[in-house]
């Protein structure tokens, strides 16, 4: 394998070429992307200024946020830019630095939704113990586990990539630098590459999802010891949420990532991105928020302590100017 790289620049297709299509899409994905951001934040904003969220669930919530505002950042402006301009080029150090800093957050996400999965474990099946079980410096230590993951992880499947030589063409048939599309244009066997990812993936996908069912199967074994039906649903609307999400996000992932390469296409693999770099941040903060009545409550509050702050505000404005003008 030579260190060896022609290619200097690389040029993302895109999603269309139509203007009106992509036009189209721009408008599309710009509206959700701004929805995105302002969800995530709002979600911050709330834990920040409520004490009452300052809980172990909402602090890997805060977690989550934060990785989904930096994850979608990480791809969709590039994708508007192209929507925009078809045929702006991307350095090859700019393509790594993108890939690099989506698999940081992709890997983050999968270890954090397996920390939050053991919190809610701890929370249904150790309740007298849950405070002292997940104190503060557990929690910090999850967290930092999780982001320190996300950062080694992918260090290795990077090193092997772009040590691959690029001689042309330099077209990559998507609307980011992701790993699929990026090997079929390396001038070498990527065998080894391929491999290093299927291990990857193992690490990333398949021991977190299998260590989130395992919990989850304790969850729902607990759950259904409780006498009162009243107390089922309430357990079961604690876990909603992060189930929900589990679903949605390592699906798919794994559908993505450890599915035979011969059954890869463009299209299709354009679409699975849009769903779980687009549209899964997207829906978290809509899903943790509509499923979960102490966010909405505090949400409600703040909006109507807004309200009414404005209105008394109102008056006491009037009344200056009124005193000015006399």
């Amino acid at each position: 394998m030579t260190n060896e790289t022609f290619v200097t620049e690389f040029l993302l297709l895109g999603l269309a070429r139509s203007l009106t299509i992509r036009l189209l899409l721009f408008g599309l994905f710009s509206t959700a992307y701004a929805i995105t951001l302002a969800g995530n934040a709002i979600i911050l904003m709330l834990i920040c200024l409520d004490s009452r969220l300052h809980t172990p669930m909402y602090f890997f919530l805060s977690n989550l946020a934060c990785v989904d505002i930096c994850y979608t950042s990480s791809t969709v402006p590039q994708m508007l830019v192209n929507l925009q301009s078809p045929s702006k080029p991307i350095s090859l150090a700019s393509c790594a630095v993108q890939m690099y800093v989506f698999l940081i957050l992709a890997t983050t996400e999968c270890f954090l939704l397996a920390v939050m999965a053991y919190d809610r474990y701890v929370a249904v099946c150790h309740p007298l113990h849950y405070t002292s079980i997940m104190n503060k410096q557990v929690c910090i230590n999850l967290a930092a586990a999780s982001w320190t993951s996300g950062l080694i992880l992918p260090v290795a499947h990077m090193v092997l990539t772009w040590q691959l030589p690029f001689c042309g063409p330099n077209l990559i048939d998507h609307f980011f630098c992701e790993i699929p599309a990026l090997l079929k244009l390396a001038c070498t066997d990527t065998y080894i590459v391929e491999k290093v990812t299927s291990v990857g993936c193992i690490f990333t996908l398949l021991i977190p999802i299998a260590f989130i069912i395992m919990t989850y199967i304790f969850i729902i074994s607990s759950i259904l010891k409780i006498q009162s039906v009243q107390g089922q649903h309430k357990a079961f609307s604690t876990c909603a949420s992060h189930m929900t999400v589990v679903a949605l996000f390592y699906g798919t992932a794994i559908y993505m990532y450890m599915r035979p390469e011969s059954s890869h296409s463009p299209g299709q693999d354009k679409i699975i991105s849009i769903f779980y770099s687009i549209v899964i941040p997207l829906f978290n903060p809509i899903i943790y928020s509509l499923k979960n009545k102490d966010v909405k409550g505090i949400l409600e509050r703040e909006l109507v302590r807004k309200f009414y702050s404005e209105e008394v505000r109102e008056p006491e404005r009037n009344l200056t100017d009124s005193q000015y003008k006399m």
